[in-house]
């Protein structure tokens, strides 16, 4: 049998409350729960604060704003064949909905300030998807958007990926109230991922731009859109929120929330959230735990203006799944697990195979070492937060000023078989500990006169970011006795026995815009803008470990690169030439500045040795692109549709072309050259009756690599080929009813093959999911009104994933791609099997 045939995966919110009191009492007790000593978690050991310090941090953070203003379960079954080879803006438009008036689901717009069609996603139809569940997933109903995770709910943070159009999650713009998120990576260098940046709960709606987004978007590498997330505003009136979801593999979701209403006749409010998330890896053993803080204040000045602050606190601690080759999949199965099982039996195992003694199946393997290690954590923290000032200078202008601030720590840990601890062991844990503080400032001007919306805005941050790596002992078993404690893989490292690498960066980053939308007639928008983007990262304090790499290694260091691109245009215009009937076009360039990253982990120029920066130097360059959009759309009561067609011509993609192990990977940075896309989406919504909706969308992409790659003075073959990790086509539906407080949903969706190697052949082929969820709010029945007045709604909710309990690949290139299978792209490990069949329910209320 060839290869090809060899590798072929088959994936298959009445009235007002009885009393305050009532209120009150609910309130008190959230403050409670949330606070007092009970709370002992325990994963809060791992903290570097307590959740009840946290708490009186954001509340202390809350009252002095307060102060101020008051002055004034089942496995899969199906066997799979081998693996294979929103202010008002100009233009303005009324929302199309794709469902009923009484039903929010997509709103799809053209753009306020025409930038390509914008999509909005509510909080209504986030809260359908299991408690916790990451938005990015419901993101990825709409057409053109996959969302990737080795769990059903998005949270694994080392699994999760995000593509639209063909641009990963790295090369799409991410904000949260305006401020930046940065790349959403999982060691994210100038950042944080959305879901560590703020509870899903809280999330008012996400504004997705297609193309290259706006120029006004605080990000750097926006070349495939942005993902604008939109915190919810304080309720005016005193309650609170509880959430209490449950699942398969011991999943558990709280999320509680208390709103203060308002405190005096100017509106100052707040609120303040806790939310915590807990479950097991559903392959093999280990804890998936996070917790986070969140608080909001709102000041109210005048009838137009307003002060307002976020706050954002969030500990993780995750174990992954293990990563799978092809080779794996195909002659041991789906369900090969790390090692550790927070027993002796499981570090027995890993030493034996560290020893050369594998599991039963692992001698059919040609890299059974790598196949599975002992554990694989991620531990991170963040403190995420701004202050907003809105303010109405006169009827026409308006000035929007942020300040943010951000710090990270982090240990992302494997246990490697090739780095022996002094104490005797085979094994080591190697800790690569990734830190970041940045601080920023956004600032903007709108002003409207005439015909004409005119905006402009500088943004500007610091970002020092440091990536050491470091290895610690682990215990060894002599005569069956451990020779020291087992670690808790979740716990804080410490006290190395070596330093591995290290390299220090910072970054200066600022940015200009001025945009103007000129209505020349009511129904007719003309849009011109520009942005200006300069960007310099210096690297140093560079160090690596000879002992490690082996003699002569260098790692680079005392150097920096600058990004510098003073016009980036960006043309479009909206036009609603009959009535339901819309069309626009859209034409940007745009560019994404040097990533920055650990130590051969990423695409980027930096994170090389000293002597590959030196030979390819010259030849660095700034991705860029150049997008062209057209699309049309027909919004009625009954249909919903729409077309978007885009080109982009994408310069200089820089790639991480990958060979070795995921502990100690033999990686390069390419500039692949240009990639050409190609793409069309298309949707359909009809709603027959009331509160019935049914949709349906195809996204076709036909990306491919203008160049060969080459590699070592070897060419081979990209040319041509379809990209890797996203496919060419996709297909969603999705069914949907209202009835009083009912509401029933079933989607399914199709994903088309994707390119694992660079020249393409290896293949993870294509596959259904489909999902099932039913909603149903008591307190739309009479009787609970009567008896329960004060609570304004009480929902169940129960969901199933993944019904048809395909097996299938979700993750693609987490440690990078490799080129071929004569580079090694059959037993390097860089996929991650997607989840089986689960069931989840939650209970909420609001009060």
């Amino acid at each position: 049998m060839d290869n090809l045939g060899f590798l072929h995966i088959l994936v298959r919110q009445r009235n007002e409350s009885r009393t305050q009191d009532d209120k009150i009492s609910c309130l008190y007790l959230f403050l409670s729960c949330a606070s007092s000593s009970p709370v002992e978690f325990r994963r809060m050991r791992h903290s570097t604060f307590s959740l009840t310090r946290l708490l009186l941090f954001s509340s202390m953070f809350i009252s002095v704003g307060s102060a101020n203003a008051l002055a004034a379960t089942s496995t899969a079954t199906d066997k799979p064949s081998k693996v294979v080879a929103k202010r008002k803006a100009a233009p303005t438009h009324e929302p199309a909905s794709y469902l009923s008036s009484t039903s929010e689901q997509f709103e799809v717009t053209s753009s306020h300030v025409p930038h390509g069609a914008v999509v909005t996603i509510g909080q209504k139809l986030l809260s359908q998807a299991p408690a916790g569940t990451n938005p990015l997933k419901t993101l990825a109903q709409l057409p053109g958007i996959m969302f990737q995770s080795a769990e059903p709910q998005g949270i694994d943070i080392w699994s999760n990926q995000v593509f639209m159009h063909g641009f990963q999650q790295q090369q799409i713009g991410m904000t949260l109230d305006g401020m930046p998120l940065g790349e959403q990576s999982v060691r994210n260098y100038n950042g944080l991922n959305t879901i560590q940046a703020i509870s899903s709960e809280n999330v008012s709606r996400i504004v997705v731009s297609q193309s290259a987004g706006a120029e006004s978007v605080a990000a750097t590498n926006n070349l495939g859109g942005s993902f604008d997330y939109v915190s919810r505003d304080p309720s005016h009136k005193l309650g609170g929120t509880i959430n209490q979801g449950f699942g398969s593999y011991g999943n558990f979701h709280t999320f509680l929330r208390g709103d203060s209403g308002d405190l005096n006749s100017s509106g100052t409010r707040f609120y303040t959230s806790y939310m915590r998330q807990d479950g097991q890896i559903w392959k093999g053993t280990g804890d998936q735990f996070m917790q986070q803080v969140n608080a909001k204040f709102v000041q109210p000045i005048g009838q137009s203006s307003s002060v307002s602050a976020f706050f954002d606190w969030a500990d993780l601690h995750q174990f992954s799944t293990a990563d799978a080759s092809p080779e794996v999949l195909n002659n041991v199965g789906y369900n090969v697990s790390n090692y550790y099982n927070g027993k002796q039996s499981g570090l027995q195992q890993a030493i034996n195979a560290a020893n050369g003694q594998y599991p039963a199946g692992f001698n059919k393997l040609q890299d059974p070492a790598d196949s599975a290690y002992y554990d694989a954590v991620l531990n991170t923290t963040d403190t995420f937060g701004g202050i907003k000032a809105h303010l109405q200078l006169t009827d026409k202008l308006t000035w929007d000023t942020t300040a943010y601030g951000h710090g990270e720590t982090n240990q992302t840990t494997w246990t490697t078989p090739y780095y022996p601890s002094p104490n005797g062991s085979p094994l080591s844990e190697l800790v690569k500990e990734p830190s970041i503080r940045r601080f920023g400032m956004i600032s903007q001007l709108h002003y409207n006169i005439a015909h004409n919306e005119i905006s402009g805005g500088v943004w500007y941050e610091n970002n020092h970011y440091q990536s050491p790596m470091y290895a610690y002992s682990m215990p060894n078993i002599v005569n069956g006795q451990l020779t020291s404690p087992l670690p808790d893989p979740l716990g804080h490292w410490s006290d190395p026995f070596a330093k591995i690498y290290n390299q220090t960066y910072n970054t200066n980053t600022f940015t200009a815009f001025v945009q103007d939308t000129y209505r020349i007639l009511p129904n007719l928008a003309l849009h011109f803008g520009f942005k200006s983007v300069l960007a310099t990262t210096n690297v140093g304090n560079g160090y690596i470990n000879d002992d490690y790499y082996g003699a002569g290694s260098n790692i680079t260091s005392g150097v920096g690169l600058t990004t510098s691109k003073p016009f980036l245009p960006h043309i479009s215009a909206d036009w609603h030439f009959l009535k339901h009937h819309e069309l626009f076009f859209d034409i940007s360039e745009n560019v994404h500045t040097y990533a920055q990253s650990g130590y051969k982990l990423s695409a980027s120029p930096f994170a090389i040795s000293q002597t590959a920066f030196d030979t390819g130097r010259n030849s660095f360059r700034p991705e860029t692109d150049w997008t062209y959009a057209a699309g049309y759309r027909y919004s009625s009561q009954i249909i919903g549709a729409s077309v978007y067609a885009y080109r982009t011509n994408f310069n200089n993609r820089l790639q991480q072309v990958t060979s070795g192990s995921a502990v100690n990977p033999i990686s390069t940075v390419a500039n692949v050259g240009g990639v050409t896309m190609n793409g069309v989406d298309a949707a359909i919504t009809i709603m027959p009756i009331k509160n019935l909706s049914f949709t349906n969308s195809v996204s076709y992409n036909h990306a491919t690599y203008d160049n060969d790659l080459v590699e070592s003075g070897t060419p081979y073959q990209t040319r041509g080929k379809q990209i890797i990790n996203y496919p060419r086509f996709m297909y969603k539906t999705r069914l949907s009813y209202e009835w009083k407080g009912l509401t029933a949903y079933v989607d399914a969706s199709y994903t088309g093959k994707r390119n694992y190697s660079y020249i393409g052949d290896v293949k993870v082929p294509s596959y259904w999911m489909t999902n099932l969820g039913v909603q149903y709010n008591l307190a739309k029945l009479p009787a609970f009104k009567k008896s329960v007045d004060f609570v304004h709604d009480l929902t169940l909710n129960l969901s199933v994933t993944n019904i048809q309990n395909t097996r299938y690949i979700a993750t693609m290139g987490e440690n990078g791609n490799p080129l071929s299978i004569s580079k090694g792209a059959m037993d390097f490990q860089s996929m991650l099997v997607g989840a089986p069949r689960m069931f989840f329910g939650s209970i909420s209320t609001n009060f």
